[in-house]
């Protein structure tokens, strides 16, 4: 995507389920305003549901399939293949005006950089799947920019991240990019210090000009997770969205089913979002 900020989306995003406390601000680039991200540019409220619509629908739920690899950085080995996908679903608000709640949660893991088969040890070590319970990100439209704020974890050690700049939006011809690059740099529990640069790029095409008219790319740069050995890597994952856990790859519905069967459901409400809170995170990137 091309500049801008949507702390922690994620995406698949920001730091460990059970960060602890409320992150330091996120060091991030200006973005351009939607009203003035191109010639053609709609009126607010059209980027606005434009992009909230493309991200997670319009109430049912929906799902982001990803596909990609990691390499050692700076060799470029290519170490692992990477599979997941999150399910989301969207709660509008009574009022014009007031935020709009994204109900989230995602799951990754590893691959044989060969065959692809999903793995379960690497050298001698389990293999650890990304595991995001759940992600409540809130939405606003504030003089002409989209700004998101995070809410994740689990007591005690819920973190909320909350935008300092808005989402750049730019129309691509008949498409639209939206940005969000992530420099993430804060403490961890222990001692430890997290420290990777995320970015994504959605692109949203018009209904009917492609096959699949909503598509992402994600790159991540940080370290590997201990089992892998540690050190830096890049990340790329390819993602697109479905309207049903049945248009999943067969082999990764499969290892959902088996091993992740909650994450095949986004969260329903708040309340099971507080419910989560009381229990444990799962493990984030670089675990």
């Amino acid at each position: 995507m091309i500049r801008a900020a949507l702390p922690a989306l994620a995406l698949l995003l920001a730091a460990c389920a059970g960060a602890t406390g409320a992150a330091p601000a996120i060091a991030q680039p200006p973005a351009v305003p939607a009203a003035e991200a191109g010639p053609a540019a709609e009126a607010e409220p059209d980027i606005f549901r434009l992009w909230i619509e493309a991200r997670a629908g319009t109430g049912a739920p929906v799902h982001w399939v990803s596909e990609g690899a990691v390499y050692a950085y700076p060799s470029g080995e290519k170490l692992f293949g990477m599979v997941g996908f999150d399910s989301s679903r969207m709660l509008w608000p009574e009022n014009a005006g007031d935020e709009v709640v994204h109900l989230t949660r995602k799951t990754f893991t590893y691959t044989d950089p060969e065959t692809g088969e999903i793995l379960t040890e690497y050298n001698g070590q389990a293999v650890v799947p990304i595991a995001y319970p759940y992600q409540v990100i809130r939405y606003q439209m504030k003089d002409g920019l989209i700004f998101a704020e995070v809410e994740q974890g689990a007591a005690p050690r819920i973190q909320r991240i909350a935008a300092s700049h808005g989402i750049e939006a730019r129309r691509l011809g008949t498409s639209w990019a939206f940005t969000a690059p992530l420099f993430l740099n804060f403490p961890l529990p222990g001692g430890a210090q997290y420290e990777a640069w995320e970015n994504y790029d959605f692109f949203i095409h018009p209904e009917g000009s492609v096959s699949e008219p909503h598509q992402m790319s994600w790159q991540r740069f940080g370290d590997l997770p201990p089992w892998a050995g540690g050190g830096k890597a890049i990340y790329h994952l390819l993602s697109w969205r479905v309207e049903s856990a049945d248009a999943f790859p067969p082999a990764l519905l499969a290892w959902a089913e088996a091993e992740q069967p909650m994450w095949l459901h986004p969260p329903t409400d708040m309340d099971e979002i507080r419910a989560l809170q009381a229990g444990t995170g799962g493990p984030g990137w670089g675990q």
